[in-house]
């Protein structure tokens, strides 16, 4: 008795690869596919680098499927059940989303395609563990990122790297859908005369310059990460977060190539740890995204005000005066990418020196990061602001100036982006930082009941 072959539909996300994509490869092993990606609307108010970003590596995912990428523009909720019945599909496959967004936007489209006799099929995620899976004994969730890690290892250990998998050949592609866009850039409310992004030293446009970037990285810098991952001047960091953000490729790929001997190597796995303990945090508490996970932070002064509306747009610019914090500020607006350790001098200056609410810092990286991840992004400005999981953080008040002093003691990385540094252009610092500390300090002491 022969095998019935299917038609179904690839919904394409933050999974913009043909390698190590297990609902890609299931598709295809059931017969016709469709890869099809959706321009959702709430991208379009994303920085127009970050949508560049998106029209280069939509272009590179349709080169590597040979041309059949079929892309439309719309509501996912209408969108993909009126493609899916357009071609007949018996199954709409997902890598799966568990972002607050997504999960709900994926129950949604579920729901339609049940009611029109279809299925959508979950396979995989980008993560190494699924939220909800790393858990205490008792089945509670961690709150804290080192027991967590404990117990991911294990995890890991037990379950294997079983996501790797080699594009899937001999693929039969479903083209031609009434509507598809030809240019995504135009639907990107791009113009072709709008540049890419200029931060080539840590972007890739493709699954192989990721790969290349990776190859590169795994030779000559892995094996010194421990000592120059906080050096913002130096390619001290892997700068895979843009591909692993949006999919380029899986995080099980690089860590297949991790030596679990080395101290430097457990150092880069802790940073993939990191995504799934957020990833798992936002999950369980998806009010997280814009709330404080410690409510008892919930009564804290903040300054809202049209002087704190100043204060902020001066952060904003790059204009505070504070030389690290200017060029971090800069090297976003310009490349859409921020060194790590400058991510949390630059975050701890907007809390904890002008007092501002972590919402507003958050919202604004998340408009301008191409890697902007909103479990990673968010939960790691609640870490800076001590609203988040770290067990005493708010006692955490970075010095942006003795930062700058440890991290880029040469001022290479400060005069790549102000060159208007040691001019008389460049502004006196707007706050003392002692002074601030201290206000800082007593507001947390005093929403914390003394």
């Amino acid at each position: 008795m022969g095998v019935t072959s299917q038609t179904s539909v690839v919904w394409f996300r933050r999974d913009l690869r043909t390698i190590d994509h297990p609902a890609l490869s299931r598709a295809v092993g059931d017969g016709s596919v469709l890869p099809l990606f959706v321009i959702d609307p709430a991208f379009a108010n994303s920085s127009k680098v970050r949508r560049l970003a998106l029209a280069e590596m939509l272009a590179s995912l349709d080169r590597d499927l040979g041309g059949a990428l079929q892309i439309a523009v719309g509501d996912p909720i209408d969108t993909v059940p009126a493609i899916a019945a357009a071609v007949g599909a018996d199954a709409v496959h997902v890598s799966r989303d568990h972002g607050p967004y997504g999960h709900r936007r994926d129950a949604s489209v579920a729901e339609r395609l049940r009611a029109d006799g279809r299925r959508l099929i979950g396979t995989g995620s980008n993560h190494l563990i699924d939220p909800t899976t790393v858990t205490k004994a008792d089945g509670s969730p961690y709150a804290v990122f080192t027991p967590f890690s404990r117990t991911w290892r294990s995890v890991l250990a037990e379950s294997g790297n079983t996501a790797l998998l080699d594009a899937p050949s001999g693929a039969d592609w479903i083209t031609g859908i009434d509507g598809a866009v030809n240019d995504p850039r135009a639907a990107l409310g791009l113009t072709p005369d709008d540049l890419g992004p200029n931060n080539d030293r840590h972007l890739d446009r493709s699954t192989a310059s990721a790969l290349e970037r990776w190859a590169n990285f795994r030779a000559v810098g892995l094996d010194r990460y421990d000592e120059r991952r906080n050096l913002p001047a130096e390619a001290g960091t892997s700068s895979m977060s843009s591909a692993l953000r949006f999919g380029l490729v899986h995080p099980a790929r690089l860590l297949a190539d991790l030596d679990p001997g080395s101290e430097h190597h457990r150092t880069f796995e802790s940073e993939l740890c990191w995504r799934d303990f957020y990833a798992d945090v936002l999950f369980r508490r998806p009010e997280t995204a814009w709330e404080n996970l410690d409510r008892r932070l919930n009564g804290i002064a903040l300054d809202t005000d049209e002087r704190a509306r100043e204060r902020f747009a001066l952060w904003c610019q790059g204009r505070t005066g504070f030389e690290i914090v200017d060029a971090g500020m800069r090297q976003l607006l310009t490349t859409g990418w921020m060194h790590n350790r400058v991510r949390m001098i630059v975050a701890s200056f907007l809390v904890k020196d002008l007092h501002l609410p972590w919402q507003w810092g958050a919202r604004f990286f998340m408009e301008h990061l191409i890697d902007g991840d909103l479990a990673s992004n968010n939960h790691g400005w609640q870490w800076a602001a001590g609203t988040g999981t770290d067990a005493a953080p708010y006692f955490r008040v970075f010095n942006p100036v003795t930062q700058a002093e440890r991290w880029d003691p040469d001022r290479s990385y400060r005069a790549r982006w102000l060159p208007e540094l040691d001019t008389a252009d460049y502004p006196a610092p707007m706050v003392d930082h002692a002074r601030e500390r201290d206000e800082a300090l007593a507001r947390y002491k005093a929403a914390r009941g003394g």
